[in-house]
């Protein structure tokens, strides 16, 4: 619960900030008329989300056990993709992330198509919506459709829809580069144990090398699946589901914030540790580095309280 409550809230934070530029904007230039247009496609966009979210729930029961495991497998990979992508970009255009939506704004206003505000609203909020969606299915589907992380997921969105509401009316104050640089490295993690798990799914539904397959490798003394050295590489890397029983609560805790499960394979294992090393290198060496002031981010000293806020979000890539 605690690991998508802190999805939802992220997610759902970088959302709010966005409609809260566009709306303030549209507000200071005085075409609240065009507001309903905006909405619409904010509106698109959360419909969009659902319906993947129902399509993979549903339409996941009418398919064979191997086919239910290769999908779900390549879409939590598409859904660590999409965390991976979204984490970087934020980083490398976040400086310039308001400008640019109101440089958006002032060329669909230009052409007074109706599509193009519509158009604004829905890519503003789908791509987090879709990114949301995905990786709320994959840790779903790795805890067994318990109700708690759909609840943790609800309670973060609707906690961003407040917190966003108040910054934007002035009448709170985050420190958002911090509140981001934390998200963002829980992100990290949370996306580590999405593509340990969908190793596990590419595994079980024989895409890829491992225990469950003939190409298992398998412990001479035993006969059975090797389980530490000797099930190097396609077999067990550690089982201590007798010492961590998988249901019980430090099992969930653990595989909530790190993805640790008590029984993991070399190649789940190899993948946790890769994606940590890479990815969360270049993520430290992305907090490390210095913003550099430019005109854009002076001009957004003398705008409302919106505005600051999304210059302190900014200031956290």
């Amino acid at each position: 619960m605690l690991a998508t409550f802190l999805i939802g809230l992220r997610e759902g934070l970088e959302a709010a900030l966005v409609v809260g530029i566009l709306i303030a904007y549209l507000t200071r230039i005085g075409r609240r008329d065009v507001l309903p247009r905006l909405w619409a496609g904010i509106a698109l966009a959360v419909a969009l989300a659902l319906v993947i979210g129902a399509i993979l729930t549903f339409g996941a029961y009418a398919l064979t056990f191997e086919a239910q495991e290769l999908i779900g497998g390549l879409l939590s990979l598409l859904a660590v993709g999409m965390v991976t992508w979204m984490i970087f970009w934020m980083q490398r255009t976040a400086r310039t992330l308001k400008s640019s939506l109101e440089g958006e704004l002032d060329r669909a206003l230009a052409t007074g198509g109706l599509w193009g505000i519509v158009l604004i609203g829905f890519v503003s909020v789908a791509r987090e919506g879709i990114e949301t969606t995905l990786l709320l299915w994959s840790m779903v589907r790795s805890f067994g459709d318990s109700p708690e992380v759909l609840t943790g997921a609800l309670l973060g969105i609707a906690a961003a829809v407040v917190l966003g509401w108040l910054l934007a009316r002035g009448m709170i104050r985050i420190d958002l580069r911090l509140f981001f640089a934390w998200t963002g490295a829980v992100l990290v993690i949370v996306a580590a144990g999405v593509l340990a798990y969908a190793f596990h799914d590419l595994q079980e539904a024989g895409v890829l090398p491992g225990p469950f397959s003939a190409a298992a490798t398998i412990d001479p003394a035993t006969g059975a699946v090797g389980v530490g050295l000797p099930g190097f590489p396609f077999g067990w890397a550690f089982d201590v589901r007798a010492q961590i029983p998988p249901t019980g609560a430090l099992a969930v805790v653990l595989q909530a914030t790190i993805g640790f499960m008590p029984q993991m394979t070399w190649l789940q294992v190899a993948a946790w540790t890769l994606y940590l090393a890479v990815v969360g290198t270049f993520f430290v060496r992305g907090l490390r580095r210095r913003p550099r002031r430019s005109a854009a981010s002076v001009e957004t000293t003398s705008s409302p309280s919106v505005t600051e806020t999304s210059t302190a979000s900014q200031g956290a890539s």
